[in-house]
Order: C-alpha cells, then structure tokens, then sequence
C-alpha cells in the first residue's frame, strides 16, 4: 500500500522545514445494492483512494492530498501543506502543537468468512426480494399496506496505512458490511407509521447471514402491525418508563459522545456540527446516577466502528466519558491532549483520504448493568416500554432532546400489555441519566454513520446500551398522523 511513498514523504516534509509530518493512504472500496418496493433501484460501486499529508510547520498544521499516486504529485502536497502553515502561522496568535499519545507500529487484517465477491450481484437482489415478499405477504395477512420498501445492502471496504515521524507506521484492512430499511406502513383508518434501521459490522457476507433478515423484518413489520391498528395512547404526566437498549443507544450517541468531543469543548466545531454543554472544568462533575457509565471503544471486535490506533498512530483504548455518573473524559486526539495537558486517547479518525483526521466517536455506549428484562419491570404500576424509536431530534448544546417511540407498550402492575402509539420522551440530558435507577444485563448495539465537519464526514458507528428503566419521567403523545 505505497509504504514507499509514505516513508518518503514523511522524510521530504522534515527535510524542507516542518518539525512534524504524518502521511496517510486510505482506498475505500464501496458496493451498494438496493430494492425499492420490489423493483432493483441501485446497483453501484466505487473506489477512492489516495495519499494525504499532514505538517506542522511553526504553529500551524497544514493538510493536502492528491489521488495522483506518483512520487511528483506526493512531493508538491507537501509542499502545499507546509506553504499553508507557514501562511497561517504569520497570523495565528496560539497556534498548535501537539500532545502525547501512545505512539504504536501494528496491523490489523480482518479476513472475512465469506466475501462479497463470491456473491453474485443477482443472488444479493434475490435476497432482498426474498425479505420484501415475506414483509408484504406479513402485512396484508394482518390488513395493513406497505406502499413504500426501500432495503439495501452496502459493502465498505477500507485499506489504510499511516506512517508519521514520531514512530507511528499503522496498518488496516477492514471489510465492512451494512444492511438498512425504511419501511411505511399505511392504514386507511390508522394512518402511517414508518420504520428505519441499520445494522452493521465489521465483517464480511456473513455479517448478512446472520442476521437473517427474512425472519427479523417479517416479525419486524408484525410487531408494527399491531401498533398502528391497536396502539393507544401512552399515559400522560408523570410515570416510570423502560427505555430499549435502541433508544439508549441513540442518547449515549448524541447527548454523551457528541458533547466530550474536545474541539467541540473547545468551540472549534460550533458553526458545523454544534456545541456542547460540557465546559473544559466540568471533568468530575455529577451528571447522572452511580450506576450509569457511558464509554466509547473502537476494540470491539466485529463492531462497525472497529479500529485498533487511530490517524495519528495513537492506540485506541476504551475511553470513559462518563464514569458511575460522573463526567470523566473528553474524547482527544493530540492537538486538543496538549491544550488539556492529557494524553490522546485515540479519536482522530479521518472518512477518505481528502479528509483531515478530526475527532470522532466509535462504538459509544452504556455499560450493562444486572437486572433482567422482567425485573425492570416488576414494581411499576403505571408505565410505558419504549423499545424502538422512529423520530428525534436534540438541541445544539446537546442537553434538551426528544425522541418518539415507534414500538412502544403499556407496562401495568409490572406486565407488558397493550401497544402505545408515538409516546414521546422529551427530557434534558441530566435528567435521562440522573433518573436511571435500573439497568438491564443484555447489552446492544445497532449500526450507523456519525456525520460531523465541514466538508461532511461520515464514519461507521455503533450506537449501543441495555434496557434501562427511568423512574418518574414526563411522558407525552405526538398526534398521529
């Protein structure tokens, strides 16, 4: 994977005047196969790839990159990364440097048990046809329409090698492999109810095989059935909610991960992607109950959002942002380490190769507690399970937020029973973690892409968590539509 050119490249940068330099080659192989209501829409593939550097000259760091793989077109991207920070130096005040980190040399290869090569394009459209007639023929069996079936299946293919001049020379090679639906399902009398998922890991064509996605989606799209004909509405006021390990996966995302992220603690992410009510002195302080602990680690294995040492050739590690509820660290690469005076803990992750590695989750999600399902349960007189969720939305800061439940249930004198329809559990981010009083022993995750800068930046996640149970929360109802 152009070793040559890398090592090169870092020896060119510093023989011309930067005081650090990191290279990095990155090719994303991405297949995509798509069926909407029962018609193939997308059958598409591509490849990008290419070398981008990074230098610190002065006090600034400069980025370029090139898709043109000789040596003249990586010698005039250095040259351009060092022309930009010796600009920009001349008139940045602070300017930037750089932080330790647990600097590594190592490779990850993750060979899959079935590639996406050895399945034919037509045999992937045949599965997905094969999901789509099984939900179709589920739901006009019950009387209910499914006008509108988008199901996809992606490959990302991802090939990376990073060498820099503090020692770094890091390699991975990791095959990923995504399912997603929407589903709407209509009712003349009832309405509409519209359901979206993802699910992925970091493996190959057998990722797919164990999801059997024929069964899953038919008792899916049942489940759903039953709420749009015989949903009723959630209890109103004040009452003790199960939240599903989906939802709670979703909030660790967003009102937990987000908001360690240093730059945006820093204010550098402000105009893109939003702010944080994290300030830089409220490490150690309280935020929720003693049982709850949220962390983000890229180690898990098979995970969406697996890797083993980040952009900058720092050994990812499991990072605790908040601890027995407490917030306990930011996420940090090591430009934000140094102003913290810590060390990176791993983040910087970069989509493409024409991206600069910036700050970016993994797999965030809350650590299992010891309950079983039945005993979240068990002492609440009046409440409502919120399993799976369709619409959310949270505000800049990432403290007020709202999520409505798409499969939802009364919970009564501690049993299951009817379904509810579109419950909405609207809620401050102190408030969700501080009401927690259970946590369930079954840990889940669900997959997705975490966007975020400016020009954007997808990168594979897990969102995840146990079924928690939150003690005298306002619930509300969302009119149905």
């Amino acid at each position: 994977m152009f070793e040559d050119f890398l090592r090169e490249a870092i020896d060119y940068a510093l023989s011309i005047g930067a005081s650090y330099a990191e290279a990095r080659y990155q090719k994303d192989s991405v297949e995509s196969v798509m069926l909407k209501n029962g018609v193939p829409e997308i059958s598409a593939s591509s490849i990008h790839k290419g070398i981008a550097v990074r230098v610190l000259v002065g006090n600034s760091l400069g980025f370029a990159s090139t898709s043109t793989l000789t040596k003249a077109s990586v010698r005039k991207i250095i040259e351009d990364a060092i022309a930009m920070s010796r600009a920009a130096s001349k008139i940045i005040v602070k300017g930037e440097s750089l932080g330790e980190g647990r600097i590594c040399r190592g490779s990850v290869n993750i060979k899959p048990r079935v590639k996406w090569s050895t399945i034919d394009t037509e045999d992937k459209i045949e599965y997905l046809r094969d999901i789509d007639r099984s939900i179709l023929e589920a739901s006009d069996k019950i009387g209910v329409k499914l006008p509108s079936r988008i199901l996809t299946f992606e490959k990302w293919e991802l090939e990376k090698h990073v060498v820099n001049s503090d020692g770094a020379d890091v390699v991975h090679i990791v095959p990923r492999t995504m399912a997603s639906y929407i589903l709407t399902l209509y009712h003349p009398q009832k309405g509409t109810l519209q359901r979206i998922q993802e699910l992925g890991e970091s493996r190959g064509w057998e990722a797919v095989e164990k999801w059997n996605l024929v069964e899953t989606l038919r008792d899916e799209v049942e489940n759903l059935c039953n709420i749009l004909l015989n949903g009723v509405e959630p209890p109103k006021d004040v009452v003790d909610v199960v939240v599903g390990s989906e939802v709670v996966g979703l909030i660790c995302h967003e009102s937990a991960g987000h908001p360690a992220e240093a730059d945006r603690v820093l204010g550098r992410e402000a105009a893109q992607a939003g702010e944080t009510y994290v300030k830089p002195n409220m490490i150690g302080e309280r935020i929720g109950s003693e049982i709850v602990t949220v962390v983000d680690d890229p180690r898990i294995p098979g995970s969406f959002g697996y890797y083993l040492y980040d952009e900058e050739g720092v050994e990812a590690r499991e990072r605790v942002l908040i601890g027995n509820g407490v917030i306990n660290e930011l996420l940090h690469n090591r430009e934000t380490a140094k102003v913290f005076n810590v060390e990176s803990n791993g983040s910087a992750r970069a989509s493409q190769y024409d991206r600069e590695p910036i700050i970016r989750m993994a797999n965030t999600f809350m650590k299992p507690g010891d309950y079983t399902f039945h005993e979240l349960l068990e002492d609440i007189s009046l409440g409502v399970y919120i399993k799976s969720n369709q619409e959310w939305n949270i505000d800049d800061k990432r403290w007020n937020q709202r999520y409505v439940g798409v499969e939802a249930y009364k919970i009564v004198d501690g049993e299951i029973r009817e379904p509810v329809r579109n419950p909405v559990l609207e809620i401050t981010t102190r408030d969700f973690y501080s009401s927690i009083d259970a946590i369930g022993r079954k840990l889940f995750f669900k997959a997705g892409y975490c966007g975020k800068s400016e020009p954007m930046q997808a990168i594979p996640v897990w969102f995840g968590g146990p079924d928690v149970r939150l003690r005298k929360v306002r619930i509300s109802a969302r009119p149905t539509q």
